[in-house]
């Protein structure tokens, strides 16, 4: 004898509680992915206007007009640039030695009543020759400095593209304002300090070749010297460094300066190292202060 089973019907009631119950289950899930999606959206940072993940690039820091190029492209412009400066150079040089009588007399005014001599045979050849070296280097260093900028700037943001100018007229300037600097105060100084130490022994008759040595390279050092503003405004604007970490080191700058003063002056008269050590000084605090107004 087969018995069946007799399933009796839900309450009603019992219906509605689960009914209830799964609705209100389902809708607190669902609010809870809602909020969570919600939050991830609020913490990621710099989300671009598509909503990706992917953090959005300034445009200063993006290369404008990037082309690819080979290592072999670029050894080939390379040596374009530097075969076209080495000519530039070659034409200042050779135009310099032409001219080079004013600009050897020119380079005798600071040494009141010296007489130069000429110890060797060609000695003058050899510093005509070294003037003009010098003198063909400090007309082309523009064209000079153009190569390079042609050279680099392809690889140069836009943030970098901004501070070229101002860099090299900086550097130019402060450059020929160390020569200038040298000229008139450190060059006499030092020259003064000598003929007068030994005007009672010795008389005052010098090689024409130590001379301009000297001179040459006294000019040459105080305009390396005088770039020292523009290095720190380069260091600020890539943040490396900021004014207010440039003027708590100020009693390094001045052991530093003093050590430069010793180093870049070919004499080692006091007088000569102490202006060119109180120059750096004085060049390092303007240097503070045109940081401070670019507001880094």
């Amino acid at each position: 004898m087969t018995t069946s089973r007799v399933f009796e019907p839900i309450p009603n009631k019992s219906v509605k509680i689960v009914n209830e119950y799964c609705l209100t289950n389902v809708s607190f899930h669902f609010l809870l992915m809602t909020s969570s999606q919600d939050v991830d959206t609020i913490n990621s940072p710099d989300l671009n206007p598509e909503g990706s993940r992917e953090p959005a690039i300034n445009p200063l820091d993006e290369l404008p007009g990037e082309v690819e190029m080979s290592i072999f492209d670029h050894l080939e412009e390379l040596r374009q640039r530097i075969f076209y400066s080495l000519i530039v150079v070659v034409v200042g040089i050779v135009g310099c030695f032409i001219g080079v009588k004013p600009l050897v007399q020119l380079l005798e005014v600071p040494a009141h009543g010296v007489k130069f001599l000429q110890l060797a045979p060609g000695e003058f050849f050899f510093v005509s020759m070294k003037v003009a070296a010098y003198g063909g280097l400090i007309l082309t260093t523009p064209f000079i400095l153009y190569q390079i900028i042609q050279f680099v700037l392809p690889g140069l943001t836009v943030r970098e593209r901004r501070l070229v100018i101002p860099v090299v007229l900086g550097s130019s300037v402060l450059f020929l304002g160390g020569l200038v600097f040298a000229y008139i105060a450190l060059i006499p100084a030092a020259l003064q300090f000598f003929i007068n130490y030994g005007a009672d022994v010795v008389e005052q008759l010098w090689s024409i070749d130590k001379y301009f040595e000297f001179v040459l390279l006294l000019l040459f050092t105080t305009g390396l010297a005088f770039q020292v503003p523009v290095i720190q405004l380069l260091l600020a604007s890539l943040g490396i460094v900021s004014s207010q970490i440039m003027l708590k080191g100020w009693r390094y700058v001045i052991m530093v300066s003093v050590v430069l003063g010793a180093i870049l002056t070919p004499s080692t008269d006091p007088l000569t190292q102490s202006l060119l050590a109180g120059a750096v000084l004085g060049l390092y605090f303007g240097g503070i202060g045109l940081v401070k107004l670019t507001g880094k």
